[in-house]
């Protein structure tokens, strides 16, 4: 694959699943035991299929017209479960610390944004302990008006990072992401790990294979181990 030339950002904003957390297996397969039991029967990858990037108040509708009216309490006790899970046994996309790590110490701002709900966000981030590197710079869809693919979320984390959003690199992995930092008028980088390298590239984005590549692609001299 041709890697897009190198451009130094004013910040970068990450996404969470998929691109720092490899999450969503472990994700995938919690809600489709849920949903399985609840007479929606999903594998772990149809789980993925159906909801990659999705937020909570976009998968509502479509599950509650498979299974009807959900308990009231079923999305505060389901982001429960994922989140002790999380705790137990997530792991980083490979690559993914590095390239986090050489981008701060390069001085440039990060934030991360994220469909996730914020009890999930915070698990993951204290899992993989960088949560220090984006202080308050973390976004959940909870803390905007709309979500991806809605560029909300990107919106407020450039902001936050106190640059234009045309200055800023947004790294995603799903359709519904890239779309969103789209959206948001930033260059967004867009990892082919799990997603078509076409299908992303469609929307705009500049497909790259992994997150080892993300320094050198960000115009950064150091490089991820």
């Amino acid at each position: 694959m041709t890697l897009p030339p190198a451009r130094r950002p004013a910040a970068v904003l990450f996404d969470c699943d998929g691109v720092l957390a490899d999450s969503e297996g472990l994700v995938n397969r919690i809600v489709a035991a849920d949903l399985t039991a609840r007479g929606w029967r999903l594998s772990p990858d149809q789980a993925r299929e159906t909801f990659l990037g999705m937020a909570l108040p976009d998968m509502l509708p479509m599950i509650e017209a498979r299974v009807g009216p959900l308990p009231p309490r079923w999305a505060g006790e389901l982001g429960q479960a994922i989140s002790g899970a999380l705790m137990e046994g997530l792991d980083p996309v490979p690559g993914a610390l590095a390239a986090l790590r050489a981008v701060a110490a390069a001085g440039l701002p990060v934030a991360v944004a994220s469909n996730s709900s914020r009890i999930e966000l915070r698990a993951k981030l204290g899992r993989l302990g960088i949560a220090g590197l984006f202080g308050e710079r973390v976004f959940s869809f909870e803390d905007v008006a709309e979500p991806k693919p809605a560029p909300d979320i990107y919106l407020a984390a450039a902001a936050a990072c106190g640059a234009a959003p045309a200055a800023c690199v947004v790294v995603e992995d799903s359709l519904l992401g890239c779309r969103a930092g789209i959206a948001a008028g930033c260059r967004v980088l867009g990892l082919t790990r799990e997603t078509d390298a076409a299908v992303l590239a469609a929307v705009g984005a500049e497909p790259f294979a992994r997150m080892e590549d993300l320094p050198r692609l960000l115009g950064l001299q150091e490089k991820a181990a």
